[in-house]
């Protein structure tokens, strides 16, 4: 088992098979200033240059250490894709959406004829195939894509969205339904461009934003039916302390689960999760990964590791100022923890 390369390591322990190390990976975005700079690949250029987002990508690897290619570095792909007004950001601040197609409704939805010609889209499956040149087959290529509950809200807004959850119940069950297709629909595309694992970031879905009751009720269903429609390993995020909705979480038939640091009983998160899902992370990105010293990344990801953690990984997305030994750290960390 202690030859296992990259990729199959990664695949075995999202699937909660045995393998001779925890993985240390990112399955949340990944790029930094540094690295922006050692490669003069920049934000907001690489968000639409494929040659620029493939480079920044491999630097996580290359650089950093991480075990995998994560990529790319925002949650707005698609909502551009879809219609979405886009604001690109900045070196050190990601993209986000600013314009909604169906603010007043969901009459006139218009899914696009041939979405991978869309946005970004080509941009990121043009990275795809650089990506795969350049680290070959047994490094795992990860991409992000935002999951259709948050996906659903930025077609409508966020203020709109959760105004429909409560008045408006049909209409926010078809803006729903709508986002999963196109869900599903483009993380295919990255699976026929040959993307390993999908990761699907969904916010919106948080117990900060949505109550466990409509997360079991009414956004379980749409997630299970993108699990069940995609076919390659998956991962789901649902930022803040998603303890009261982890259960449901591994009903969806997401192979792996990333969690925050607000979790904070791992044992207990592993205990509830059984054996339909993995648990990846959960090393705090703004607190430990951003503003900690190595020295504490590494304490940090030894206590994830003691916990059981699955995959090891920061907690969600790596925030452009971190310093890049921080990140090296957490590759170090595992390689102490089982030296």
């Amino acid at each position: 088992m202690s030859d296992l390369d990259l990729k199959e390591r990664l695949i075995k322990a999202l699937k909660g098979e045995s393998v001779d190390k925890t993985p240390a990976v990112s399955v949340t975005q990944t790029a930094i200033v540094n690295l922006m700079d050692w490669t003069g690949a920049a934000w907001p250029e690489a968000h639409s240059d494929a040659n620029k987002m493939a480079e920044l990508a491999v630097s996580s690897h290359e650089m950093a250490g991480l075990e995998g290619v994560r990529y790319p570095y925002c949650l707005t792909v698609l909502a551009e894709a879809m219609g979405c007004e886009i604001n690109f950001g900045t070196k050190d601040r990601q993209p986000s959406v600013i314009g909604h197609p169906y603010p007043n409704g969901v009459d006139n939805l218009i899914m696009p004829d041939d979405l991978s010609s869309k946005g970004r889209i080509p941009v990121v499956t043009e990275a795809t195939k650089i990506i795969r040149e350049k680290v070959g087959d047994n490094v795992p290529l990860i991409a992000g894509m935002e999951g259709p509950v948050t996906l659903a809200s930025d077609l409508v807004s966020v203020k709109k969205f959760m105004k429909w959850s409560i008045k408006k119940p049909q209409d926010f069950e078809t803006i729903l339904d709508f986002a999963t297709d196109a869900c599903i629909e483009y993380a295919n595309i990255l699976v026929d461009n040959g993307v390993d694992i999908i990761s699907v970031p969904d916010p919106v879905a948080s117990p900060d934003l949505m109550s466990p009751v409509t997360f079991d009720k009414i956004l379980k269903p749409r997630l299970i039916r993108y699990a069940e429609s995609v076919d390659c390993v998956k991962v789901l995020h649902i930022c803040g302390d998603v303890t009261p909705i982890l259960g449901m979480m591994a009903d969806c038939k997401f192979e792996g689960l990333s969690i925050e640091e607000k979790v904070k009983d791992l044992k207990s998160a592993k205990e509830t999760v059984g054996d339909r899902a993995t648990i990846i992370g959960n090393i705090s990105s703004p607190f430990t990964i951003l503003s900690g010293t190595p020295e504490e990344v590494k304490e940090s990801a030894k206590k994830a590791l003691e916990g059981g953690i699955d995959v090891l990984a920061p907690g969600c997305g790596i925030a452009p100022h971190s310093p890049l030994n921080n990140v090296k750290a957490i590759v170090e960390a595992r390689d102490e923890y089982f030296a």
